[in-house]
């Protein structure tokens, strides 16, 4: 498990906790939105009270990409530091990770695609998240986009894991509703993957369904009223429990339909997600209905009397109520062309399958099964 300091305002310590790591000068990997909120305010004049020098690389897209990780490594190495913080969602934390290697290691980012490829480890990473959903600060993962391929690389090693994770709530604060709603159902679907994976485990068990119980109560509250201090502790809880659990018993067939949705159309990780969320689950209940009639109970259905597929049932019409809640729209209203998507489709069909995840659902898909998700996702 990572060492990791969770807490509201516990973000106001991180000069004193870097500096405590060792730090001199330390390279922030955010976004300009961040910095425009104030986000960083704090961040930095800790570092300042500890007499950190830094420096800000803040040019990053939507979604990591090649080229940012590329950009970024030759940031820190020219700029002299010796740690990297990242603060951010998904994106920040993924690009950071990756820098962190890059900086230590002679080949391309491309060459490390798939598990334990990196020779070296990297630079130590301190991962703020202020998003409530992706669990980066706590994984072995980094997902980096080659836009020249159209291709979502899944790249694994211990030397991705962040030094430290300081998680606060209070960071979330500023999120718009609709980022929320995304990555609050990224973290949702972290959690029943990682409780239905094949690879599932006692651990990460107790972690998945502790988030799904958190989600469930609080993930719509923290949507409706971003002020919700209490709603946000605990989403962000959630969050940080389904990437501890998924980083260990990893994810299913929706993380896999999901990247190359990522990779040719550009929605962000988390959104595509939350619009496969409820095709996939629908599709996968008879494989483990024992399972997800768990995973009903857990998010407070009634489900007494009921033969674990009613179960079951009941907790897929309850996950699909909390995304239509929270207004997750379909993919062809998302900008996805629909003759690009025929195109491409049996591209992201074996871009799926390739990645390796749907082989952990407790229903495995073929092609056309995958198709047709995809379709009804559309």
């Amino acid at each position: 498990m990572p060492v990791s300091i969770f807490g509201c305002n516990s973000s106001e310590d991180a000069g004193a906790e870097l500096k405590a790591l060792g730090a001199r000068r330390v390279l922030i990997v955010t976004d300009e939105n961040l910095r425009q909120l104030g986000v960083l305010a704090k961040i930095e004049s800790s570092l300042k009270e500890n007499n950190l020098d830094f420096e800000v690389y803040d040019k990053l897209p939507t979604e990591p990409t090649v080229d940012f990780v590329v950009e970024g490594t030759r940031v820190f190495k020219e700029s002299g530091c010796d740690m990297i913080l990242a603060v951010g969602g998904g994106t920040p934390i993924d690009t950071a990770k990756a820098i962190s290697v890059m900086a230590t290691n002679k080949s391309s980012i491309e060459r490390y695609a798939g598990a334990n490829k990196i020779e070296n480890p990297g630079i130590p990473v301190v991962a703020i998240p202020t998003t409530a959903g992706t669990g980066s600060e706590v994984t072995i993962f980094t997902i980096i986009s080659d836009t020249r391929t159209d291709v979502k690389m899944l790249i694994a090693s211990p030397y991705l894991m962040p030094r430290l994770a300081i998680v606060d709530p209070m960071l979330t604060i500023a999120m718009p509703k609709g980022i929320t709603a995304a990555v609050g159902l990224d973290a949702l679907t972290h959690a029943i993957e990682a409780y239905v994976s094949r690879k599932a485990q006692p651990m990460t068990d107790i972690l998945a369904l502790s988030a799904i119980r958190l989600l469930a109560r609080n993930l719509p509250q923290a949507w409706a009223d971003g002020n919700d201090i209490e709603a946000r502790d605990n989403t962000m809880l959630a969050s940080y429990q389904a990437g501890l659990a998924f980083g260990n018993s990893s994810v299913a067939l929706v993380h896999g339909m999901s990247r190359p949705i990522g990779a040719y159309f550009h929605v962000a990780h988390g959104l595509s997600n939350a619009t496969l969320l409820g095709q996939v689950m629908r599709f996968s209940l008879a494989g483990n209905p024992k399972r997800y009639a768990e995973i009903a109970a857990a998010m407070g259905e009634d489900v007494t009397g009921l033969t674990d597929m009613e179960a079951a049932r009941t907790g897929a019409d309850a996950v699909e109520r909390i995304i239509n809640q929270l207004e997750i729209p379909k993919l062809r209203d998302l900008g996805v062309d629909r003759k690009r998507f025929e195109e491409v489709m049996s591209q992201m069909i074996e871009a799926a399958i390739a990645s390796g995840s749907p082989d952990n659902n407790p229903r495995v898909a073929t092609k056309e099964e995958i198709a047709k998700i995809y379709n009804q996702a559309y």
